[in-house]
């Protein structure tokens, strides 16, 4: 008999407007490296993807504009809520990414955070920007498809 447990993906924190303002073309799982306080402060929910990018310097991949709030028992270890931090990827998907990003209208975007096995992992997503016209077209499909659901409930009813 196995004894260890079953350890499931943990969502800690999600970037619900990045499917609203972006095609999602490709995505990646990355590692972040953390100091213990943001470990903690991420923990309890405390992170904000909303305005956050990821970009390549030097051959390494930063995320920058995440926001993590001070952890309140931090005192001195805590950091800068908006530093830049290091993703932890391969060499051979980093490069990938650059020639990916590099195309045009291309950027990279965090989808959302979550724990893995107790690490911090992160989905980091290779999008193209959409346009008003289809973000309207989005929100009327999403409508259609919840319109079609209901009905289906209502017939099944009966």
């Amino acid at each position: 008999m196995d004894n260890k447990k079953e350890k499931k993906n943990r969502t800690l924190a999600e970037n619900r407007k990045a499917r609203h303002d972006f095609f999602i073309e490709e995505v990646y799982e990355a590692g972040i490296e953390l100091i213990g306080t943001e470990v903690k402060s991420i923990r309890m929910g405390k992170v904000n993807l909303k305005e956050s990018y990821a970009e390549i310097r030097n051959g390494e991949m930063f995320i920058v504009g995440m926001h993590i709030s001070p952890y309140e028992m931090g005192n001195i270890y805590n950091r800068d809520p908006l530093r830049a931090r290091k993703l932890l990827l391969h060499k051979s998907e980093i490069e990938k990414l650059s020639q990916l990003s590099s195309a045009e209208g291309f950027t990279l975007i965090p989808l959302s955070l979550y724990l893995k096995n107790g690490r911090v992992k992160m989905a980091i997503a290779v999008a193209k920007g959409k346009k008003n016209y289809d973000k309207r077209d989005s929100l009327l499909e999403k409508a259609h498809k919840r319109d079609v659901a209901r009905a289906m409930k209502e017939r099944n009813k009966y």
